[in-house]
């Protein structure tokens, strides 16, 4: 059921107010507290990519990250260098239609890159969405790659949805719908068809409202965002465990995440022009909650914030500040997608 403007915006604005899980200092600073091995935060400074809805960490080319925009762009993948914020390569999907709502990227066994045009901007209407795969070129150059479109169907009927990804181990393809009282993680054929549809059937309930979802590199972990949170499974042979809470930063627009190559931290993009990406560490095995690798700028995303009184009053006027600018960006969001 689709809910009226009012109250998805409130529920924006409530959530924010009411969370004393994020960071509260900007994205700005978070980056350069947990930098390592190159996978600390950075800032997108093409001016092409204004609504980054998507990130997954190169395993042939350290440091880099691919993303796209969310809709009215084109056919496009946009290659990132973690350590200048720079598009390395831009590549151009040919072999597709044109791209409705391309909501998220994920990288599968072979260095082949999966992309997600499985939004639904009409709140879960569309009879069926795209998958696309193409092999991660070995140069980051400008180029044109030949990409295979599969079409895709929901076993239970049509529905939204921003999280795509793919096993590193077996190559199955997962979706995880987007509903704000929680989704389910979808699972695909063993093998896509390319020349039929392909239906995904529902197997585990996630409890969250999903913007995005990735798994570690050894494929043991499964970490899913929202606007607000994150939650920390432990994949067990698809049959997901909760673990914790996840330590998601306070972002403009939250959209995006993805485990760096080796897996020691989590790596969460926004929308936006000049957007943030921000490293927080990776939880380890089955912790219940993730804490701030420096005991400070940074709480957890379960709510049980701390610090002194000193800069209580600090965190408070800023989350204010936050809590404002995450409803405007919200309310811009869902005005145009409606």
């Amino acid at each position: 059921m689709r809910r009226s403007f009012a109250v998805r915006a409130g529920a924006l604005l409530a959530g924010v107010l009411l969370s004393g899980a994020f960071t509260v200092l900007a994205a700005s600073t978070a980056p350069a507290a947990y930098a390592a091995d190159g996978d600390k935060g950075f800032t997108v400074e093409d001016p092409r990519i204004t609504e980054s809805s998507g990130l997954a960490a190169s395993r042939q080319h350290p440091g880099v990250y691919w993303t796209h925009n969310d809709s009215d762009d084109g056919p496009y993948l946009y290659a990132v260098d973690s350590a200048t914020g720079k598009t390395v390569a831009r590549l151009t999907l040919t072999g597709v239609g044109t791209p409705r709502d391309v909501e998220a990227i994920s990288i599968g066994p072979g260095n082949e890159i999966w992309v997600g045009d499985i939004g639904d901007n009409l709140g879960g209407t569309w009879q069926y969405v795209w998958i696309y795969r193409l092999p991660e070129p070995k140069k980051l150059v400008d180029q044109t790659v030949k990409a295979t479109q599969y079409v895709v169907k929901y076993s239970d009927g049509a529905r939204d949805a921003e999280s795509l990804l793919v096993h590193p181990k077996t190559g199955r393809v997962y979706i995880i719908d987007k509903k704000e009282d929680g989704g389910h993680l979808y699972e695909g054929p063993a093998n896509l068809s390319a020349s039929g549809a392909n239906v995904f059937k529902p197997v585990a309930a996630v409890d969250l409202w999903a913007t995005d979802a990735a798994f570690s590199p050894d494929g043991a972990q499964l970490a899913v965002r929202g606007y607000f949170g994150g939650i920390s499974y432990a994949w067990n042979g698809g049959k997901i465990k909760r673990e914790g809470r996840l330590d998601v930063p306070l972002q403009r627009q939250g959209e995006s995440v993805s485990y760096s190559a080796d897996g020691t931290k989590i790596m969460y993009g926004s929308e936006g022009s000049g957007s943030s990406v921000v490293a927080e560490d990776a939880p380890e095995g089955a912790a219940s909650g993730a804490k701030s690798p420096s005991g400070s700028g940074s709480s957890s995303a379960s709510g049980e914030g701390g610090g002194s009184s000193a800069t209580g009053s600090v965190k408070f006027g800023a989350l204010a500040v936050a809590a404002v600018c995450v409803a405007f960006f919200g309310l811009r969001r869902l005005l145009r997608r409606n």
